[in-house]
């Protein structure tokens, strides 16, 4: 049985677990033996007593810039616990990105993984000797001034017996500020969101009743622990209940991902809607459209809903290890068509909503209780309110309050300010609307929202979800230049390649051929869609879009084309 928490500190939790779930394994790899808590507890004591014998107290800024894997997890653990603040930065990030952060963070020490040490490495924390590098372990050393070795290991921080193992755990308060997260978000400059211990374990506590998590189940983990949503579902939330959390080594392609789910065999996943998305579009759909006689029997809704429930539906929760029990579902809407066919499959998928002002969970729902393109009802302890209702739609800002809500922004007063009504509460740029029963659904993000020449609302994710829908079509984006809504999309080459193949196509031809491809892709989307959100011109994105950390399209970047947008890529 969980434990309860008093106070919400990650302290509290992880004097706990450590006690509570000693013998069973914590984290590791997928398909090899990982270290239990005991021995992520003699890890943690390691690494306090190295920080602090380097000088770092309570308050102190700790920076982690890694992809994730075990060390990401006892690093954020033992700093959050021995009173320092962490600062977690994608790895993907940019070293301009990078080192801002670390400046603007006051971070006093680093530790950061091989993938990013070109980045890091003229950084003031590094230039100190203040870093560790993460390298199957946590490496000490130092940086040289020549040669191809830029870090010279001399000890493994984790690994040898020389390093010290004393117990640091200091006890916070619940409001002390834990971690600060920069986002790089999707419409504009990242800020620093400060997330209190209280924020982010009553997150963690509250969720686990929804997937119902038992001592000694394992999650595959896949997404970037940078990222709230990941570090407080996927890695304190388990934390809390006794699971084991299992890393992949390396990027979450089919390649690498699929082997790992055969060897963990997960109860729980957290993931974001493109990786279904993709399999769905890749792997599933394409078979019922194979041949005349299922294609015809795919289209007739009652043989669909046994075709996916019979047949795909069985497949898919084999190809996920057949032991899954949740698969969570977060940081962008969820396409239609995918969403029906996980119904129809009765596969255990839960979509739920928040941002990392909210560290990160404000709604969702159990995979029994979920509800047709809807999120969920609000957390324990969260109240959502609808403000500035459109009278016309129902339609408005979904306001939130509650324990889950970020401090601030760091040494940023107005942009805090920004974002809280006088009385209190976050808003949170999203419209949507509760239904009679409080069940959230989301319309889209209010500054996407376009304006209709009738003054009607337009919202470009809808039209986005069936462009999708096309076999043709990789990801897209809505927006309007001048008074007509142009989609942005990328094409999926693989079928496109295909397709001209199949066409013995000369050179000189292949670009008619996309053109008409995008035309027809126009098209077909139009016939779906009321007069008012219908497309007028369609862009090819020849590059992949660029990315938040949840692996939203950074559609700030796109909205602002120059005059002749078909130029741009």
């Amino acid at each position: 049985m969980t434990y309860e928490l008093d106070p919400y500190t990650l302290s509290e939790a992880w004097s706990k677990s450590r006690e509570a779930y000693k013998d069973l394994g914590f984290l590791g790899y997928a398909g090899k033996t990982g270290e239990s808590y005991a021995q992520v507890d003699q890890n943690i004591r390691k690494i306090q007593t190295h920080l602090n014998n380097q000088g770092v107290g309570i308050g102190d800024k700790v920076a982690l810039i890694s992809e994730s894997r075990p060390e990401w997890g006892q690093v954020y653990i033992a700093v959050t616990t021995m009173g320092a603040v962490v600062v977690p930065i994608m790895a993907d990030f940019s070293a301009e990105q990078m080192n801002n952060i670390l400046d603007h963070s006051d971070s006093v020490f680093l530790f950061a993984s091989d993938k990013v040490l070109d980045k890091i490495k003229s950084s003031a924390p590094a230039a100190k000797g203040q870093f560790v590098l993460i390298r199957d372990g946590l490496k000490c050393g130092s940086f040289s001034t020549g040669g191809s070795d830029v870090f010279e290991v001399n000890a493994d921080l984790l690994k040898d017996a020389s390093f010290q193992a004393e117990d640091h755990l200091y006890h916070a308060e619940e409001n002390d500020i834990a971690a600060i997260l920069y986002t790089s978000g999707t419409t504009g400059n990242s800020k620093g969101v400060m997330l209190s211990h209280k924020n982010i374990t009553h997150n963690a506590r509250v969720g686990l009743e929804i997937p119902q998590v038992r001592e000694g189940d394992k999650f595959l983990s896949v997404l970037p622990l940078a990222h709230s949503y990941e570090c407080t579902l996927g890695l304190i939330l388990p934390m809390i209940s006794g699971a084991s959390v299992h890393y992949i080594n390396g990027a979450p392609t089919a390649r690498i991902m699929l082997p790992a789910l055969s060897k963990v065999q997960p109860e729980h996943m957290l993931t974001v809607p493109l990786l279904i998305e993709k399999i769905y579009r890749s792997s599933i759909a394409p078979k019922f459209a194979g041949s005349a006689v299922l294609k015809a029997l795919y289209a007739f809704r009652p043989t669909q809903f046994i075709l996916n429930r019979a047949v795909a539906g069985k497949k898919l929760k084999k190809l996920f290890g057949g032991k899954l029990r949740f698969f969570g579902i977060g940081g962008a809407p969820l396409a239609p068509d995918v969403e029906k066919f996980l119904r129809d499959a009765k596969f255990p998928y839960s979509v739920g909503y928040g941002l990392t002002e909210t560290a990160p969970c404000l709604a969702g729902d159990a995979p029994s209780r979920s509800v047709y393109r809807a999120i969920g009802k609000p957390f324990r302890d969260v109240e959502l309110r609808i403000a500035d209702i459109n009278p016309e739609t129902g339609h408005g800002e979904i306001q939130a309050i509650g324990p889950n809500i970020m401090l601030g922004y760091y040494k940023d007063e107005e942009k805090t300010a920004e974002v809280f009504t006088e009385d209190g509460w976050f808003k949170t740029g999203d419209l949507g609307y509760l239904d009679a029963n409080n069940v959230l659904f989301i319309k889209g993000r209010l500054k996407n929202m376009i304006l209709g020449p009738n003054g009607e609302n337009i919202y470009p994710e809808e039209i986005e979800a069936v462009l999708n829908r096309d076999p043709f079509v990789q990801e897209s984006l809505v927006t309007r230049i001048g008074n007509t809504l142009v989609g942005r999309v990328q094409l999926n080459t693989e079928k496109l390649d295909e397709f001209i193949a199949s066409l013995k196509a000369k050179p000189e031809e292949l670009g008619r051929i996309r053109e008409e491809t995008l035309e027809k892709i126009r098209q077909s989307a139009n016939a779906s869609l009321n007069t008012l959100s219908r497309l007028g011109k369609m862009i090819e994105q020849v590059e992949p879009f660029e990315k938040t950390p949840s692996m939203k399209i950074k559609r700030f970047l796109y909205t602002k084309l120059k005059s002749n947008p078909e130029t741009q890529n």
